[in-house]
């Protein structure tokens, strides 16, 4: 199958356990990987068999930027079943939301967490 690859998207919020991380927030990454049959827009070059970058990008935004969420694993859920739900094209998603400024002791590049979801149990 196919894939469009986003890495690498950057965006505020305010997600976390502690009630300092709701309150001061912080940037969070996240990498997605969408799954869909790309033959017909790479046949005919129209942007009708595909999805757009800008519209997955402000969704991503939404949900990181959106309301806030105790864990990572629920911001990560949360893009992918609207991934899923507003692009039908869309057969399955993987999504990686990392969390570089977790309040962990030590030295890290970042804590995150990865998920798949696919239309129609596929």
């Amino acid at each position: 199958m196919d894939k469009i690859i986003m890495k690498g998207m950057r965006f505020f919020g305010r997600h976390g356990v502690l009630p300092q991380e709701r309150e001061l927030g912080q940037v969070f990454e996240v990498d997605l990987e969408i799954y869909l049959d790309l033959e017909a827009a790479g046949a005919t070059d129209d942007m009708n068999f595909t999805v757009s970058y800008a519209d997955v990008f402000g969704l991503v935004e939404e949900v990181v930027a959106g309301r806030s969420c105790r864990l990572i694993e629920a911001v990560a859920g949360n893009i992918a079943s609207l991934v899923l739900e507003r692009f039908s094209r869309v057969k399955k998603v993987k999504v990686k939301v990392k969390k570089p400024s977790a309040p962990v002791q030590g030295l890290f590049e970042y804590m995150a967490v990865e998920i798949t979801r696919s239309r129609y149990g596929l």
